[in-house]
């Protein structure tokens, strides 16, 4: 799977809809969604940033890293 973003964990434990979320930090509802559903391919540091400052986090608490299954039975 690779990274995954986390939000609906910190979105929970703020007691914050998605699309309020999305109108302090400056995106569209979509592409929020797009985040949180694990279809993005890439994030800009700048929505990461503002992510952590809306969210009261750090990356870390957002991003998460699960190994690719496949990857690894091929290489084991």
């Amino acid at each position: 799977m690779g990274i995954r973003v986390d939000i609906d964990v910190m979105l929970a434990r703020r007691k914050m809809a998605v699309g309020e979320l999305a109108e302090r930090i400056g995106i569209t509802p979509a592409n929020l969604a797009v985040l949180k559903n694990g279809r993005a391919k890439a994030v800009r540091f700048s929505t990461l940033e503002a992510l952590c400052r809306e969210l009261d986090c750090q990356p870390g608490d957002l991003l998460v890293f699960e190994p690719d299954e496949d990857r690894q039975l091929a290489d084991g």
